[in-house]
C-alpha cells in the first residue's frame, strides 16, 4: 500500500498522436504534445567508433562494464520533442514515432517523452509524485513490466498504476460497464468494458484512425492540384499595406518525413475545420453538386472543399471507400480488410455473454479526437439501429463538449487517481523492490 495522498499524482496519456500529462483531480491535462519527436544521427561511423573507444577506456579506468547499445543509439542520436521544437525546421531531422499499433517500439523515444513532460512541461520532480498511466487494451505483459522497470529504476517515482484506456474512459462517463470506442490518431479500438476490467475477448479494431483520414485528404487535394506548402517551405513579405506576396524557400535538406509531418499537421487541421460524418452512406452521384467550404492555406491560398468533407468520415464506416481516393492505392489492401464502425460494434458484442449485451447496446461511448468529428454520433447511432437486433436498444453516448471527448481517458485516471479508496491500490516502489516488475499484473489487473 502507498500512503502519500498528500501529494497528488501525476496522470500520463501517451497516446498514438498526442501526449497528456497533468494532475489527478482536474477536470483537464496541463500539457498536451505531439508523441512524434524529430530525430537527427548525431555522429557518422568514425565518431561512433571513436565514442566507443572514449567510452571503453573511461570505463576501464573505473573498472566497469563496456556501454549498452542504448546508450550508443542515444549518443548517436539528438531527439527533440514538443510542438515548439518540432515546428522548427532542421536538417536531416527525422520525424519518428515511439508507438506501432499502440504498443511501444523504441523505449528510448519514450523516455524522452516522459521526461519532456515532467521536466519541461510539468516542471515536477518525479520523485515526489505517484503516477497513474494509461495503456492500450492489448498491452503485452513484457512491456508492462518495462513500463514499471523505467518508472522505478530511472524516474525512482514513489508508487505506480497502469490502467486500461478503456476503462478510463468508461470511469469518466460514471460507468463501470459500457462498449467503448476509442477513435484516436493511430487506430480505432472497440472494448467491452464490464465491472470496471476489459473483456479482452471482444476487443475488435481496426487500423483507421485521424491520421489516416488526414493522409486521405492530403492525397485527395493533391489528385485536384492543390498542393499544400509547408509552414517552412515559404515567407510571407508584404507588398503593400495588407498585401502579401508568397516567396517560396528552398531547403534541400529537409527529410520526406518532416516534410509530411508539416503536410500531415494542416491537413488535419482542414479535416476538423470542415469535415463531418454525412447522414447516409456516401453516393458519389448524390454528393456531386453539394455547396463547397472555403479554407485558407497557410501560404494565403483558398481552396474550396466539396465531397471530400463528407467522403474523407465516410471511411469510417465504409472502409472500402479508400480505393476511390487516387494516391491511397497502396493502403486499399489493408484498408478493405478493416470493417466499418458498425460492424466492429455488432462483432465485439457478440463475442461478449449473452447476458450482458443489452446493457453494452446501451451504453456505448465514443472518445479519441476521431471520434470528436460533428455527426459521427447520430450517424453511428443510425446505422447500429438498423443492424442490431430487434430487442437491443441501442444508446450511443458522447460528450458534448469535444474536450471531454478527446481527453476522456487522461479525463478518467484524473477521477481515478483522486478517490481516497484508490489509494491502497498503488503498485508501490517497496513492492517494487521485493516483488520484481513482474508483480505488476497482480497490482494492476
Amino acid at each position: 500500500m502507498y500512503g502519500g495522498d498528500e501529494v497528488s499524482a501525476i496522470v500520463l496519456d501517451l497516446g498514438s498522436h498526442t501526449c497528456k500529462a497533468g494532475y489527478a483531480g482536474e477536470d483537464a491535462p496541463k500539457t498536451v504534445f505531439p508523441s512524434v519527436v524529430g530525430s537527427i544521427d548525431q555522429l557518422g561511423i568514425d565518431d561512433a567508433v571513436k565514442f566507443e573507444k572514449d567510452s571503453e577506456s573511461i570505463l576501464e579506468s573505473k573498472n566497469s562494464v563496456r556501454p549498452s547499445d542504448s546508450d550508443k543509439s542515444k549518443a548517436k542520436r539528438k531527439l527533440y520533442v514538443g510542438s515548439q521544437a518540432l515546428g522548427y525546421r532542421r536538417d536531416h531531422m527525422e520525424v519518428l514515432s515511439p508507438l506501432k499499433d499502440g504498443i511501444v517500439v523504441d523505449w528510448d523515444i519514450v523516455d524522452s517523452i516522459w521526461d519532456h513532460a515532467f521536466r519541461e512541461r510539468l516542471l515536477i520532480e518525479p520523485t515526489e509524485h505517484p503516477m497513474l498511466l494509461a495503456e492500450p487494451s492489448s498491452n503485452t505483459l513484457q512491456q508492462r513490466e518495462r513500463t514499471a522497470e523505467l518508472m522505478f529504476e530511472k524516474y525512482k517515482v514513489p508508487a505506480l498504476f497502469l490502467a486500461k484506456n478503456a476503462v478510463l474512459t468508461s470511469f469518466a462517463s460514471g460507468r463501470a460497464t459500457s462498449l467503448v470506442i476509442d477513435s484516436g490518431g493511430g487506430s480505432t479500438m472497440v472494448v467491452p468494458v464490464h465491472d470496471g476490467y476489459v473483456l479482452q475477448k471482444g476487443v475488435t479494431s481496426s487500423t483507421i484512425g485521424g491520421e489516416f483520414l488526414s493522409e486521405c485528404m492530403l492525397k485527395s487535394l493533391e489528385s485536384k492540384g492543390v498542393i499544400i506548402k509547408p509552414r517552412y517551405s515559404f515567407k510571407r513579405k508584404e507588398v503593400r499595406p495588407g498585401e502579401f506576396q508568397t516567396v517560396d524557400l528552398d531547403f534541400p535538406n529537409t527529410t520526406e518525413s518532416y516534410k509530411l509531418y508539416s503536410q500531415r499537421v494542416i491537413a488535419g487541421d482542414i479535416k476538423e475545420s470542415v469535415c463531418r460524418a454525412p447522414d447516409t452512406p456516401y453516393d458519389e452521384s448524390a454528393y456531386a453538386n453539394i455547396p463547397t467550404t472555403a479554407y485558407e492555406l497557410p501560404d494565403g491560398q483558398t481552396i474550396e472543399i466539396g465531397a471530400d468533407r463528407f467522403k474523407i468520415p465516410d471511411i469510417l464506416f465504409n472502409p472500402s471507400l479508400v480505393q476511390t481516393i487516387p494516391g491511397m492505392e497502396g493502403f486499399a489492401n489493408s484498408a478493405s480488410s478493416n470493417r466499418g464502425l458498425p460492424q466492429m460494434v455488432i462483432e465485439s458484442i457478440n463475442k461478449c455473454d449473452v447476458d450482458i449485451r443489452r446493457e453494452l447496446f446501451s451504453s456505448i461511448l465514443l472518445s479519441g479526437g476521431t471520434a470528436s468529428m460533428q455527426q459521427l454520433k447520430e450517424r453511428l447511432e443510425k446505422d447500429l439501429l438498423e443492424e442490431s437486433p430487434q430487442a437491443a436498444r441501442v444508446k450511443v453516448l458522447a460528450s458534448g463538449n469535444a474536450t471531454e471527448r478527446r481527453f476522456s481517458v487522461w479525463i478518467g485516471g484524473s477521477i481515478l487517481a483522486s478517490l481516497g479508496s484508490f489509494q491502497q491500490m498503488w503498485f508501490s516502489k517497496a513492492e517494487f523492490e521485493e516483488h520484481g516488475s513482474s508483480y505488476i499484473q497482480r497490482k494492476c489487473p
